[in-house]
């Protein structure tokens, strides 16, 4: 449980300063250092770029510019990933932390270069450019569109090769878009594309050593009272490298009880209709993505292109914690499924090739569940009933001043 509790204070604490608009000059980055590193050039005089932004304003593809435009940079990029990282892989789960780590570094440094340079947007510049959507009130250079694009392309591409050319049409599309709203010149979106690039390049090779570099080696133990299987998925899963834990062991909860109490529960309930829709539902269904979405567009987050990248990163910090910690505790127990337990038990679902304890879907949601919780306050309700986990304050105010310190914000003060 406590593993659970730490992901969830990091994620909080990392927010705290993030509901204040125009208050990221004090955020850190995450995977690249908070330097020039990653500057851009002087943009040249915008008026030399109006007749093109005129000329594709002219041949509008409506329906592709009010898909690209709607949510936030990163909006559409999160959903193709969630579509992709479930596939089974060590590298899937590596993909979607890199996602939303990735964006969020990459906005946040396009954000100061914004500032530094402070170049007006098309419609500001020419009276004839029309716009399409809410304005933007930010400087036009670089393009976070772009940014997101170019951050979203090289990962993708990295990660899962075959969609490749499809992304990197994906991000015409959008970065086209941008142009045709009459909110960014051809220039902004080529420099927001190459900058997202380079950081997620960075970032890639910044965490190359974060999965094993040894196969498993395949040991089961041979303990009837323990897990057994032909095929153990993600056996290396607990050793992937943290971000935030010092190991995906540091905070392992006590070993599973006797399960007969359990095992007698099981064989008791009788399930109803609904209790086998609930069940196919939260086994099939990616519930917490949409459920993000949703309550960022009902919050209007999704104007604030840092926060919202912000968001999306410590809700992909926090899948990958809390996949790790529990998977740790997976392979360190061994624990057994109830139809291995007995086998005359019948459940209604297939069994995944993986020890039981703890709950991967409970580790993941009680995450997930506390962390919106505190994004999104009028609806906690709504989510602690989604996963009953109560907080200890002392706790919460200690990992909160740990994490302080080690970022280097005062996120309280926030």
């Amino acid at each position: 449980m406590k593993k659970k509790i730490v992901v969830f204070l990091l994620l909080i604490s990392t927010y705290l300063s993030a509901q204040h608009l125009g208050s990221f000059q004090d955020w850190n980055t995450w995977f690249i250092p908070a330097s020039n590193d990653f500057s851009l050039p002087k943009p040249e005089n915008p008026k030399n770029e109006i007749k093109e932004v005129l000329n594709m304003q002219k041949n509008i593809a409506h329906q592709e510019m009010m898909r690209w435009n709607a949510g936030s940079p990163s909006y559409h990029w999160q959903n193709l990933m969630a579509s992709l990282w479930t596939n089974g892989t060590n590298e899937g789960i590596l993909a979607n932390l890199l996602l939303g780590i990735s964006t969020y570094d990459a906005t946040l440094t396009a954000w100061k270069i914004k500032n530094q340079y402070k170049r007006k947007r098309p419609f500001e510049v020419n009276i004839k450019v029309k716009t399409f959507g809410p304005k933007p009130t930010s400087p036009s250079y670089p393009c976070e569109y772009a940014v997101a694009a170019g951050t979203a392309v090289t990962i993708i591409s990295h990660f899962f090769p075959e969609m490749a050319d499809s992304v990197q049409r994906m991000a015409q599309q959008q970065m086209d878009s941008r142009i045709m709203s009459g909110f960014a010149f051809p220039s902004d979106t080529k420099a927001g594309f190459d900058l997202g690039k380079r950081i997620a390049q960075a970032e890639i090779e910044k965490t190359k050593g974060f999965l094993p570099k040894q196969a498993w080696d395949g040991k089961v133990p041979s303990d009837p009272k323990l897990w057994r299987g032909s095929y153990a998925a993600f056996p290396q899963g607990g050793q992937f490298t943290t971000v935030v834990l010092t190991n995906g062991s540091q905070f392992r909860p006590l070993p599973p009880p006797d399960f007969e109490d359990e095992m007698q529960e099981l064989r008791n309930f009788v399930p109803s209709q609904e209790s086998q829709a609930n069940a196919f539902y939260w086994n099939t269904q990616n519930f917490w993505l949409p459920e993000l979405n949703k309550r960022m567009f009902e919050y209007n987050f999704h104007l604030d292109p840092v926060l919202s990248a912000r968001i999306y990163a410590i809700a992909s910090l926090g899948s990958y914690e809390g996949f790790v910690s529990c998977f740790d505790a997976k392979y360190a127990y061994w624990g057994i499924r109830p139809d291995q337990y007995d086998p005359t038990y019948k459940p209604l679902l297939p069994t995944p090739p993986f020890p039981g304890y703890p709950s991967g879907h409970a580790a993941i949601s009680s995450v997930m569940g506390e962390l919106y919780s505190y994004l999104f306050p009028l609806h906690k309700d709504f989510f602690c009933k989604k996963q009953k986990m109560q907080l200890s304050p002392d706790f919460r105010e200690a990992f909160i001043s740990e994490v302080t310190m080690k970022w280097g914000s005062s996120w309280e003060e926030k």
